[in-house]
Formats: structure tokens, C-alpha cells, sequence
């Protein structure tokens, strides 16, 4: 049997009142079907998720397995993919038109390219609001560059899509990372291939209160506590990765790009634990310095200005100074 050339790999746990919107997203793009194979890895859901997916008959392949969290599920996924290009979805978002066609061509154009991904549409289904992400979207070897390297963000999993041949250096992801694993394979791909970033929403990132990472209000402590253990998680399979490599860490860009994340570590941090003025202004001029290729002067220049002015206020007034 042909292996097609892309295979969409959807993971899901208990998100059956979504999973139907997801797939359909992805059956009702222009795209051949004999070209595309459609996994469901269902995470050991305990809701309707199996009888929705069994909807879809023989136009997809579901595949279930005990629950171990995001890692497993895209690794017992991607174990059982066949295409040269593998395209993930998450299942609480969807797809828009055009996106499988469109970073297809992309990878067809850029035969060097480890990663296709492409700019967020958020939707905060609480609220009925649209809203598009603004944060910076990259091309090319990151590496050669401390700039691109120092400004280059994460994409999450809907947003991604990587040439097979690339991908396979990575696996098996880290079974520990419950969560974030793709940004274990969004932030470590860079050191393998060429990236291209697309200024195109092709997919919609859906906020809806359970989201097992994002957390707007910040008030749920148990995704919060995750969040912080999976990500010390997260930073050291990738130290782990690169060093093993023969990347040296203590190299002033990989120091600087730890020290971000680092410093987004520290943030969450301060939610549950509230720092004092030194600590918080300490924290400010860090960011103010190891995030800068990512800020304009005018940013950093405000955040060095805030970074004093928490000495006075203190981190729970911190906002009023912006204001």
C-alpha cells in the first residue's frame, strides 16, 4: 500500500463535545483523500469521545489506549503514522479551510523545511470572542542567528506540522510531559531543519475554561502546579537532548534561551507565591534583558522603567504602573 503524504494525527481525552468540529475540520479540506490518512488517538476518554469518533467510519482511524497523557498519546500515534508529513490537532480546536493544502505546498516549496506552522486565531468560546495572535513568527536555520533563535516562541500542537524524516529524531517525546509535549518538538525541530512561519490563520486555538495549559485567569491551582512541574520537566528533556548532541549550554545564546525560560517559570511562580520588591524588579530587569530581541526599545525601555518602579509599589501594583 502507497504511504500518503500527510498523515493528521487528532489527540483527545474526554473532549467529546468537541472531537466531532475537529475532524470535520480536517475531512472538508481540499484535499485528496487517498493523499491523507486521519489518526484519533483517544487517550483513555471516559466520556462520549468513541461513540462521536465511530461516526466517521472508515474516513478516519481511531485508535485507543490507557490514558498517560499528551507524549503518549503522539507518540502511540505517530508510531502508527505513515505519511511524510504529519499535521497535529488537537482535539478542542479546528481547522480552517485551506490549511492541509496550504502547508502541503509549503513543505513541496521548502524541501529543507522541518516544521510548517502558522499564525494563531484564538477563539474564548466563554466570551464568543475571536482574537488574533500577535506573537513572532519565524523562517529559516534559528540557530545561525542569536536574534531569531532569542525571538523564536513555541507554537501550540494545532498549529504544527513536521516533515517525518526530521520528526523521527526527536522520538520518542518524553512520556513524563503529560502536557507541552509539543513543545518539546516545536522548540527542539530548530536545532534539526529550516522552519517556515506563515502570517495565514489556518487553525483556531479554542479557550474554554478546561484547557489543560492555558489558564488566562490564573486562578486554577492544580493547572497551575501542572503547568510549573511539567515544564522544569519540559526544560530538561531539552537541556538533555541538546547536550547529549554535544551542544554546549553554557554557549551565551542556549544561556540566554534558558534563561527564558527560566524567567516564564518564574512568572507563574509568582501567582501562587507572591514575590518581594527586589525579587519582582530583579525578575523585570532579567526579562527586560534576556528577552530583547523579542521587544522594541520602547518595551524594554518601559520594562527597565517598571523594574524601578516595583521597588516602590511592590508586585501586586506592578499593573499600576503601566496604566
Amino acid at each position: 500500500m502507497t504511504a500518503p503524504l500527510v498523515t493528521v494525527l487528532i489527540d483527545t481525552y474526554n473532549y467529546g463535545r468537541y472531537i466531532e468540529e475537529a475532524i470535520g475540520s480536517v475531512l472538508v479540506q481540499d484535499f485528496p483523500t487517498e493523499q491523507r490518512e486521519v489518526l484519533v488517538v483517544d487517550d483513555g476518554s471516559t466520556d462520549d469521545t468513541e461513540e462521536r469518533v465511530r461516526k466517521f467510519g472508515d474516513s478516519i482511524t481511531y485508535l485507543r489506549k490507557p490514558n498517560g497523557g499528551q507524549a503518549s498519546a503522539l507518540n502511540f500515534g505517530l508510531e502508527r503514522s505513515r505519511g511524510e508529513i504529519v499535521a497535529l490537532l488537537d482535539a478542542d480546536d479546528y481547522w480552517l479551510p485551506g490549511k492541509l493544502r496550504r502547508v502541503a505546498d509549503e513543505f513541496e516549496q521548502h524541501p529543507d523545511a522541518g516544521m510548517v506552522y502558522h499564525k494563531v486565531r484564538e477563539f474564548d468560546s466563554q466570551r464568543g470572542v475571536f482574537k488574533d495572535g500577535g506573537l513572532p513568527l519565524l523562517s529559516g536555520f534559528l540557530p545561525s542567528s542569536a536574534k531569531d533563535l532569542l525571538s523564536y516562541v513555541p507554537y501550540p500542537t494545532s498549529f504544527l506540522a513536521f516533515r517525518r524524516n526530521a520528526l523521527q529524531l526527536l522520538l520518542p517525546i518524553p512520556e513524563r510531559l503529560t502536557i507541552q509535549a509539543d513543545a518539546y518538538l516545536s522548540g527542539l525541530i530548530v536545532f534539526l531543519a529550516p522552519i517556515v512561519g506563515l502570517h495565514e490563520c489556518l487553525a483556531v486555538y479554542r479557550v474554554h475554561g478546561q484547557n489543560l495549559f492555558a489558564d488566562p485567569s490564573g486562578e486554577n491551582g492544580a493547572r497551575q502546579e501542572l503547568r510549573l512541574k511539567t515544564r522544569r520537566l519540559l526544560v530538561d528533556a531539552m537541556k538533555a537532548w541538546l547536550d547529549e548532541r554535544g551542544y554546549d549550554l553554557h554557549q551565551s545564546d542556549l544561556h540566554a534561551l534558558f534563561r527564558q525560560w527560566d524567567l516564564s517559570q518564574e512568572k507563574d511562580e509568582f501567582l501562587a507565591a507572591p514575590p518581594g520588591r527586589m525579587k519582582i524588579s530583579r525578575h523585570m530587569m532579567q526579562y527586560a534583558h534576556f528577552y530583547a530581541p523579542q521587544l522594541t526599545w520602547r518595551h524594554r525601555a518601559v520594562t527597565y522603567a517598571n523594574a524601578a518602579g516595583s521597588l516602590v509599589v511592590g508586585y501586586k501594583n506592578v499593573h499600576l504602573l503601566d496604566e
